[in-house]
């Protein structure tokens, strides 16, 4: 969750330049991690990783990808869970609506 270190550490990094900027610079400088995980009873998770607390809500963006993708979720010790198998529709909402320039979302293939 956000604290109010985070907002701090934002005009810090960003020197004051616009809050909407600065949360767009934030986000081309993340690596994402996309990886389907699975689970008890064969069940699937897709988990997104590297996501930076400090410029996104964690919850908020959760409940957004649980919203569009009609599934559930949570969050877990800095990364976001997804019931089922949704990676390609997690690339493209990340992409499209959080700005995250495609070429820094990962793949990260399972070794089962």
């Amino acid at each position: 969750m956000k604290g109010k270190n985070s907002k701090a550490d934002i005009e810090v990094l960003c020197g004051g330049l616009p809050p909407e900027l600065c949360v767009q610079l934030g986000a081309e400088q993340q690596i994402i991690k996309i990886k389907l995980e699975k689970r008890k009873f064969g069940k699937e998770v897709t988990v997104i990783e590297g996501l930076d607390q400090t410029v996104f809500d964690l919850w908020k963006v959760a409940s957004h990808l649980k919203s569009k993708l009609a599934t559930g979720g949570t969050v877990k010790n800095g990364h976001i869970e997804i019931q089922g198998d949704h990676r390609n529709k997690v690339k493209n909402i990340l992409i499209n609506e959080f700005g995250i320039p495609p070429e820094n979302i990962i793949f990260i293939e399972s070794l089962e």
